[in-house]
């Protein structure tokens, strides 16, 4: 059956403004009209498009041009989301907070705290400490702990009680359940914030000793005039040979 030489310009013009646009460029509804246009444009006067397929193509372009406007709107709606993040983020520069995490950082012989929340009772259980490149660099033995929060801090040295370099370390935490099964630990960590930094569209906190923190992952402030000096914290040691502590939380 031979083409008909009408529905062959419009395709071919139609193919031609799609010539134009790039490989990265959508069918958007700029497309969608001028095919509507190429085909009234080349229609056979004699036979006419219907009007009923005509109408039904106009409310296809105009559901089209308002799915369109509506991803416009989400699209807007988002970026202003992340501006108004950034904008909440940069007020907690100079504040101290607390936010969920596993990093700890080793500055001139100090090391941060971090804090860990066993969500059942955990009979045995052990704590590894990784460098930037997640090489292991110790692992130290947790001991018997209830469900409740916890405070640890590293002493700085690696399995064989030398003294690592400065820099930024994970912690990982397994625990073992009075049934043998695993104990779900949640992690945070406490830090200065003295920056914000945008990662992928994400506000992430920039802490004082070179740790980064996700904005969404904050669960407290501190004002720097609100140090907390009335907040006790009693500590004990963890059964292990290091000497480390780990002090049970309040």
């Amino acid at each position: 059956m031979a083409t008909s030489p009408v529905l062959g310009q419009a395709e071919q013009d139609f193919g031609n403004y799609l010539g134009a646009k790039t490989k990265n460029d959508e069918l958007d509804k700029q497309a969608f009209l001028n095919l509507l246009v190429a085909q009234l444009s080349h229609q056979d006067p004699l036979n006419p498009m219907d009007d009923k397929e005509f109408v039904a193509q106009l409310a296809q372009f105009t559901s089209l041009e308002q799915l369109t406007n509506i991803n416009t709107g989400i699209t807007s709606l988002n970026e202003n989301a992340k501006q108004q993040q950034m904008a909440a983020a940069v007020s907690y520069i100079g504040k101290e907070v607390t936010a969920s995490g596993y990093e700890v950082s080793k500055a001139s012989g100090t090391v941060s705290t971090v804090f860990f929340t066993p969500q059942a009772e955990v009979t045995s259980g052990y704590i590894n400490i990784y460098d930037s490149e997640m090489n292991l660099v110790r692992t130290e033995l947790m001991g018997a702990k209830q469900a409740g929060t916890y405070s640890y801090q590293w002493d700085g040295k690696d399995y064989q009680g030398n003294s690592v370099a400065d820099g930024v370390y994970a912690v990982a935490m397994y625990g073992e359940g009075t049934d043998g099964k695993a104990v779900y630990i949640t992690t945070q960590v406490t830090g200065t914030v003295n920056g914000v930094i945008n990662v992928d569209g994400e506000p992430y906190l920039s802490l004082a000793d070179g740790r980064h923190l996700a904005f969404s992952n904050v669960t407290q402030i501190v004002a720097p005039n609100n140090t907390g000096d009335d907040t006790e914290d009693d500590s004990d040691s963890t059964d292990d040979d290091s000497g480390s502590g780990a002090g049970s939380g309040s």
